[in-house]
């Protein structure tokens, strides 16, 4: 599945943006924080969507199906 490289890609390039800010002395501690929240959401939106491909992939639906995504995850 290209999804998934994508989806990699992206999880890496989010966290090499996270370490320049952490990195970056010249910023103040809330103003990274700041500017992190939403890196930090946007991998936790990515990293649940691999979760899920990855599922899918290892366990492909049976046709007219639901794909069981459901039963899978574990929201808390």
């Amino acid at each position: 599945m290209n999804s998934i490289k994508y989806i990699k890609d992206a999880l890496a390039d989010l966290d090499e943006q996270v370490q320049k800010i952490l990195l970056d002395w010249g910023i103040p501690l809330n103003e990274k924080d700041n500017l992190m929240l939403p890196i930090l959401q946007q991998k936790k939106v990515l990293t649940q969507t691999l979760e899920d491909l990855t599922y899918l992939k290892e366990n492909p639906p049976s046709p007219n199906q639901p794909c069981g995504i459901s039963k899978y995850r574990d929201d808390n």
